[in-house]
């Protein structure tokens, strides 16, 4: 496995007498003790116009799709409606359309630039259901491969990225 930092390695006795190794994610402690945005992220990158910057694949009618910045997965995206609500029922017919659009375009992107084996593909509403934006509600698209996950997500609460989120933005949005 390749190291992220030069360092010495360390080695802790696991619950049940198995050795294990540390993996380190440094990149992750900007998420969890970085400064956090005023007012919705969402809207707020919707009102500009720096779409790499911001990893804005595609802007539709009445709804985008962007790039997570801090993803399960290489090329997990969400389709964000324009109108900023925390409630899916809210949403006008058009809004729900043009979102459905964008899901299937997403898909199509998606297979054709990373050749996914399958997706994942859902809301998550409220903050007791997993929203990491409770206010607004978007659509999580999750590409996934055979033997994708593994152990790292369930004990180290650590997802291994192969690939930096820029160059998953070059490839996406060569496929929109």
């Amino acid at each position: 496995m390749a190291r992220l930092a030069p360092g010495p390695r360390y080695r802790t006795r696991h619950y049940n007498g198995v050795l294990s190794e540390h993996l380190w994610a440094p990149w992750r402690l900007s998420y969890i003790k970085g400064a956090k945005e005023e007012g919705c992220i969402f809207c707020t990158r919707i009102q500009r116009s720096s779409d790499q910057e911001d990893l804005i694949l595609h802007r539709g009618e009445s709804a985008f799709v962007i790039l997570n910045a801090f993803p399960y997965s290489n090329g997990h995206l969400m389709i964000v409606p324009n109108l900023h609500t925390d409630a899916l029922e809210l949403l006008p017919e058009a809004t729900m359309a043009d979102m459905s659009r964008l899901l299937q375009r997403s898909v199509r992107a998606l297979k054709a630039a990373l050749s996914p084996g399958g997706f994942n593909i859902g809301f998550n509403i409220g903050r007791c259901a997993g929203a990491g934006v409770p206010g607004h509600v978007h659509q999580h698209v999750v590409p996934r491969w055979d033997g994708d996950t593994n152990f790292m997500p369930v004990l180290a609460d650590t997802a291994v990225m192969p690939e930096l989120l820029q160059q998953t933005w070059q490839a996406l949005k060569a496929a929109f």
